[in-house]
């Protein structure tokens, strides 16, 4: 089914705002890729620029999910652009293997807020939705084949994947900075990700980026998701769907997204501020 119809799965489930309680875990899954971790430490800045970090990345996924072919194109053109430019020793940000994993972690995250919040997807629903997903990595170049083709081969992969991550200095330093910017007025914000974040993630990530838990986390996190759950779904679409809303209408008024320029000034730890990497779709 085509992306710009009402019907189309992935239309409806990208245009929930409770998704946006994932970013953080999404980032944290990404950056676990030793080669992403390196390619956003060089070549992002999270600590100075969260919020433009964030913009990027629902310009990409708002753009995909609900733009017109000529919009979405736009918006990948740009991503294409900007991601030819990251590589370096030991990573390239159009390499096939990340591209999947980024994209990957992206429906994951999709699938499994939904799911908490909203309400469990069908076998048909889940079907289509992964089929749909496969342009967040197809439109950068991954060939469609390397996509999992069905729920069974996606699982099967992601277990795959996921035993090669490694939580590596590089990547908790990252961490650090995306759950303590520089402007402290975010710190309500980030800590509700960082908590949020570690909510979702396997307790052996988890202790890998050194986020705080215990069992009382994991009961106040538990009587959140039953909360949101009951309640969210209640809440009128055009309230549910208000960031999607907002976010492309930003996106038509300026004749489609352009990136954010440089700062002008290294990031810390001499990262040149560019906005880039996996980091124009993941922080």
């Amino acid at each position: 089914m085509d992306r710009s119809s009402d019907e189309s799965t992935f239309r409806r489930v990208n245009a929930e705002a409770s998704l946006l309680g994932g970013a953080g875990y999404a980032v944290l899954l990404q950056i676990a890729h030793p080669s992403v971790a390196r390619g956003v430490a060089e070549h992002s800045d999270f600590a100075s620029r969260p919020l433009d970090r964030l913009r990027g990345t629902l310009y990409y996924v708002y753009g995909t999910a609900h733009g017109t072919e000529e919009e979405r194109e736009r918006v990948h053109s740009i991503v294409r652009a900007v991601h030819r430019k990251v590589r370096g020793p030991g990573y390239d940000a159009l390499d096939p293997e990340l591209l999947l994993w980024v994209a990957a972690t992206l429906h994951r995250s999709a699938v499994r807020l939904y799911e908490l919040t909203v309400a469990d997807l069908s076998a048909e629903e889940r079907e289509g939705f992964l089929r749909e997903a496969a342009v967040y990595a197809t439109a950068l170049g991954l060939p469609p084949e390397q996509w999992p083709r069905n729920p069974a081969e996606f699982d099967a992969y992601w277990e795959r994947a996921s035993e090669r991550l490694e939580v590596g200095p590089q990547a908790r330093e990252l961490a650090r900075e995306l759950f303590r910017p520089n402007n402290r007025l975010l710190w309500p914000l980030t800590l509700t990700q960082r908590f949020l974040s570690g909510g979702l993630l396997t307790p052996e990530l988890r202790r890998e980026f050194e986020i705080p838990w215990s069992r009382a986390h994991q009961r106040r996190f538990d009587r959140l998701m039953r909360l949101t759950r009951a309640v969210y779904p209640r809440l009128p679409k055009t309230v549910r769907s208000l960031p999607a809303t907002l976010y492309m209408r930003s996106l038509r008024k300026n004749k489609g997204w352009k990136p954010v320029k440089p700062s002008g000034r290294p990031a810390k730890g001499g990262r040149n501020g560019r906005g880039g990497g996996h980091g124009s779709r993941v922080s």
